[in-house]
């Protein structure tokens, strides 16, 4: 490729669409599909084009490719961000919103946060999804689900949910396997000699909540283990919930000797709860999380954690809702593999 040599107030500018493609030695038609359907060309020659743009400040003309593809390159995120409700500081979530705004970038298409302005009415956001001309819609569970929700999923825009099912023709929703990853868990404390394994569980209300206690019951049950009533606390997700559940569970009549904790942020309070006992982990306490946040690396003694894939998350939904967006129909739901991964928590050292 020739190197751009004329310079204009500074700026390297190109005037036409045609003008960028001579200079890449491509077409412009693959060039309009670099911006708007990067999917269809080769990472290469995208590459060059994109290069090329910033190279002599070229901006593709949105209004022009609008009217062109009747489409607004807008995807609507609809998470509750009340500053009362402390669902959008958990790091699990900041990490999914990462990925997805990641994932639907390299589509071509921008992530806009909506807001109802305080509306209460069922079709707020409805409205304010045909307000803004959106695209499609991500909607993620922050333990509400109120009408405004359930009314969007079936309106016939192009919605995806996370963790939470979703019912209409354009509605599909991404999840993990939260039953699986408790049934490993529970495994994974039973092989390290553990009898006594209590959970710490997420809100009842929520899907990863109430699939999470699943996996765990289901696990004792094929290990031959009792269910104890006086082992199973509901916590919040959030690390004084999990603080408050494990001196729950210390004050039972019989101590646990390991604890499923269905949640990274309770565990790390339920650490702090065990250690405020006197007690050491994992000698007198095995401890195992679920989500692998970041921090569950950086606690002593190293968080043992059920991890979800994150980035995997704003993947699956973006790949899901531009598939509806180009017309598709609504894919099955995406259930996502979990892993384990073994720390210092429940396993003595050496």
């Amino acid at each position: 490729m020739k190197p751009v040599t004329a310079r204009c107030d500074s700026v390297w500018s190109v005037a036409t669409i045609r003008e960028l493609a001579r200079l890449c030695g491509v077409s412009p038609a693959t060039v309009s599909r670099a911006f708007n359907n990067p999917a269809v060309v080769n990472a290469k020659t995208r590459e060059q084009v994109l290069r090329t743009a910033r190279q002599i400040g070229y901006l593709p003309n949105e209004s022009a490719r609008t009217l062109a593809t009747k489409k607004s390159f807008m995807v609507g995120l609809v998470w509750d961000t009340d500053h009362r409700r402390p669902g959008w500081r958990h790091p699990f979530f900041q990490d999914i919103l990462i990925g997805l705004k990641t994932a639907l970038s390299e589509r071509g298409y921008h992530l806009l946060m909506l807001a109802t302005s305080g509306e209460q009415s069922d079709d707020a956001y409805v409205r304010a999804a045909r307000r803004h001309n959106l695209d499609g819609v991500v909607m993620i569970d922050s333990g509400t689900w109120d009408p405004s929700l359930r009314r969007l999923a079936a309106s016939g825009v192009p919605c995806v949910s996370l963790d939470r099912p979703v019912r209409g023709d354009r509605a599909t929703y991404v999840t993990s396997d939260n039953v699986g990853g408790a049934r490993l868990a529970v495994r994974h404390l039973h092989e390290q000699g553990r009898r006594a394994i209590a959970t710490i569980s997420g809100p009842a209300h929520t899907r990863p909540g109430a699939e999470r206690l699943q996996g765990y019951r289901d696990e004792l049950s094929r290990l031959g283990l009792p269910h104890r009533p006086d082992f199973v606390v509901e916590g919040d997700f959030y690390v004084a919930g999990g603080h408050a559940a494990m001196r729950r569970l210390l004050e039972a009549d019989e101590r646990p000797d390991a604890v499923f904790v269905a949640g990274d942020e309770m565990a790390v309070g339920a650490l702090r709860a065990i250690g405020e006992a006197g007690l050491k982990v994992p000698e007198d306490i095995a401890v195992v999380g679920f989500d692998d946040i970041e921090v569950a690396a950086l606690v002593p003694p190293g968080l043992t954690t059920v991890a979800q894939d994150k980035a995997g998350f704003g993947t699956a939904a973006a790949e899901a809702v531009v598939s509806m967006i180009d017309g598709a129909a609504a894919p099955p739901p995406r259930i996502l593999p979990t892993t384990l991964i073994v720390r210092g928590s429940s396993t003595p050292p050496l």
